[in-house]
Parts: C-alpha cells; sequence; structure tokens
C-alpha cells in the first residue's frame, strides 16, 4: 500500500528531523559550557592580576564583574537547554515508538501481498 509506505517514510523524516533537534540542543550546551569555562579563567586572571578576589569590593574589577554575570546567565541557559534536552528526547522516542509501529504495519502487508 501507498499509503503505508508514505507514512514510514513521514515517520523517518520525523524521527531524523527529532535526532538532528537533539544534536543542536547537545551542541548548544556544550558551547555553552566551554564558553562558561573559558570565563571564568579570564575571572581568575584578572582576580590574580587585581589581588581582588571579593565580588563585593569596592574595587573589584569591572570586567571580572561583567564576566562572572555573562558566566551566570550561560549556566542558566544551559540549565533552559537541558529541560528541552529531555523534552526533545522524550519526544524522539516517541516518533521511534510510532517509526517502529509504522514499519511493522508495513512489514505485514508486504508479507501479505507476497502470500497473495
Amino acid at each position: 500500500m501507498k499509503s503505508r509506505e508514505s507514512l514510514v517514510r513521514l515517520k523517518e523524516f520525523q524521527v531524523k528531523e527529532k535526532q538532528r533537534q537533539l544534536s543542536q540542543l547537545q551542541l548548544m550546551m556544550s558551547e555553552f559550557e566551554r564558553m562558561t569555562k573559558e570565563l571564568e579563567n579570564q575571572i581568575i586572571f584578572e582576580e590574580k592580576k587585581s589581588g581582588i578576589s571579593d565580588p563585593a569590593h569596592f574595587a573589584y574589577p569591572t570586567f571580572a564583574k561583567a564576566a562572572r554575570q555573562r558566566a551566570d546567565n550561560l549556566q542558566v541557559s544551559i540549565r533552559e537547554l537541558k529541560v528541552q534536552q529531555d523534552a526533545a528526547e522524550l519526544a524522539l522516542e516517541e516518533v521511534q515508538a510510532e517509526h517502529a509501529k509504522a514499519a511493522a504495519l508495513e512489514e505485514r502487508d508486504n508479507g501479505q501481498r507476497m502470500r497473495a
């Protein structure tokens, strides 16, 4: 049946799309983590250079303060992406199950046609 073949192809496309989305989320998270580590290294350098490591100190380096804020914002973004990743993983599992079901139905139909 053509409609079953179309359904299977549609489900394959959906699985690939969900995998691509999940991969993009993981890539973004790893990039944000790398940027956070880089900012933390810059903060440490600035604190050593100025000799002040207390962010509440009046002479705390402005660059370190700004870098700390950016690093904190990246951590928030990473947490939000983790939530999106969990949702994407669930959606991928659902689409994979639908694909497996459609593929099984198509295989069953092909088997019946062969016997006929």
